[in-house]
């Protein structure tokens, strides 16, 4: 199924094309792509949205994108058109569907983007097929090696904070605590946002994520995923917030900058930023991924 869809860019709408992929088990999960400048001679440019956050989550960065390369959003099962995935949502299973859409748009080269929990999915089907990968842009990873998450004090604020984003979702209130964001992107993305990002089955879908992430994540530490010698950046946000305090945020940050250490890559501050710098530095986003993807 194909169809035209309008992407909002500052200064015009992109027409990009939203189709659907169908998994290795015969699931279906939707897709936006932006062809980008035609002919086409950059990698195709893939992003990967965090742990309850959809297509949408990438609004004011894949039209950017869109100017230089083809650009690919697509929902997770279970969150924004995508439907549930009856067999869970292992780590496992996430990488795969994220390897089945790659494959569904070609063989490549292909730039991964992944922010938040986005960027572990990323990494796992980055090295599912390491001969196709340009580079990979990290923005505000989840990482195994910050030492924070595996405490049980994480897992139980973890679990309250699913159940009162649950309630909240279900009174129709869980939208207002993301005003910020909302307000920053283009009207048609805070129309799809309003009615696909804050409903309860999202906060179901991170339920069921969130169940085995970490315990996943956590034998990374001992045996993490093939990476090859593929370019990578990791962008940190560089200001307190959003649930982060100024320990908590240093102490991500130099995960960060030990990932990027280890694969020899970037370490880049979003200066604007806490952790979402796809909404509030859109720009240094765009500027990472220019530099792998662009021709």
């Amino acid at each position: 199924m194909l169809d035209r869809d309008s992407v909002s860019g500052p200064d015009q709408h992109i027409q990009g094309v939203s189709e659907w992929v169908t998994t290795r088990d015969g699931r279906r999960l939707h897709a936006m792509a932006l062809p980008g400048p035609q002919p086409a001679s950059s990698p195709v440019v893939v992003f990967e949205a965090g742990a309850a956050a959809t297509r949408s989550s990438w609004g004011l960065v894949q039209p950017e994108v869109g100017r230089f390369a083809p650009a690919v959003v697509y929902d997770r099962a279970g969150l924004g058109r995508s439907p549930a995935d009856p067999a869970g949502r292992r780590l496992e299973r996430m990488a795969d569907d994220l390897v089945d859409v790659l494959d569904h748009f070609g063989s490549g080269p292909f730039v991964l983007a992944g922010h938040s929990a986005g960027g572990v999915i990323a990494r796992l089907a980055a090295a599912r097929r390491l001969d196709r990968m340009a580079g990979i842009v990290l923005v505000d990873p989840t990482d195994e090696a910050a030492d924070m998450l595996f405490a049980p004090a994480f897992r139980r604020m973890e679990r309250v904070a699913i159940t009162v984003n649950g309630g909240l979702a279900r009174l129709g209130l869980l939208r207002r605590m993301f005003g910020r964001m909302l307000d920053a992107v283009p009207a048609d993305v805070r129309a799809d946002m309003e009615r696909e990002a804050f409903t309860p089955g999202v906060v179901r879908t991170q339920a069921v994520q969130a169940r085995t992430f970490l315990d996943d994540l956590a034998a990374w530490r001992d045996h993490p995923p093939a990476r090859g010698d593929i370019p990578v950046t990791v962008i940190s946000g560089a200001r307190a917030g959003d649930g982060m305090n100024t320990r908590v945020r240093a102490a991500v940050n130099t995960a960060h900058a030990h990932r990027a250490a280890v694969a020899d890559g970037r370490h880049v501050l979003a200066h604007n930023s806490s952790h979402y710098p796809p909404i509030t530095d859109p720009g240094v986003v765009v500027a990472e991924i220019r530099r792998l993807a662009a021709p």
